[in-house]
């Protein structure tokens, strides 16, 4: 069995899009209500090195949410969105937008899919579209990569952290 248990971001030149792959060490159910859960989003939302505060998060189509991180120094930065459709637990589609780029209308549309994999694995895929290549380019020059790494394997510690308590009960 291959281990796949890397974050994959691929960017093809001259498209609007990138594709997030990730696989875990869990099943479907368990990553999906992980993922759309209020309570344990700060615990995985984010890179480490930064608090994750949630805002608003209203889990239904035409539902917003709003979450803040927040550095050391007391500096935040917020991003928000609107839920278009929620199919548990299999996908996700939501807009996307940082609220600290100068000019408003960097929207992305994001589509995650989660599919189930044997031995109770779960693959993770999340485009996002980007109005333009420009806007998908500046995206990946801001350090985006190493804070969706960092997001990702905090995910997957909590999931482990989840798996290992239900086994113990």
């Amino acid at each position: 069995m291959t281990n796949n248990n890397q974050t994959t971001i691929t960017a093809e030149p001259g498209k609007q899009e990138i594709v997030i792959t990730r696989e875990f060490d869990a099943p479907r159910e368990l990553v999906f209500k992980t993922v759309m859960d209020p309570e344990l989003l700060p615990q995985w939302w984010g890179p480490r090195y930064l608090s994750t505060i949630v805002d608003k998060m209203d889990v239904r189509p035409g539902g917003q949410w709003r979450f803040i991180n927040r550095d050391a120094q007391g500096n935040e930065y917020a991003f928000h969105g609107v839920y278009h459709e929620i199919l548990a637990p299999e996908r996700v589609i939501d807009t996307f937008e940082f609220e600290g780029l100068p000019e408003t209308g960097h929207v992305t549309l994001e589509t995650m899919k989660l599919e189930e994999l044997p031995g109770g694995r779960t693959r993770l895929v999340v485009q996002s579209v980007f109005q333009t290549v420009i806007d998908r380019d500046a995206a990946l020059q801001s350090g985006m990569e190493s804070g969706i790494n960092d997001t990702y394997d905090r995910l997957s510690e909590l999931l482990e952290k989840a798996r290992s308590e239900r086994y113990e009960r």
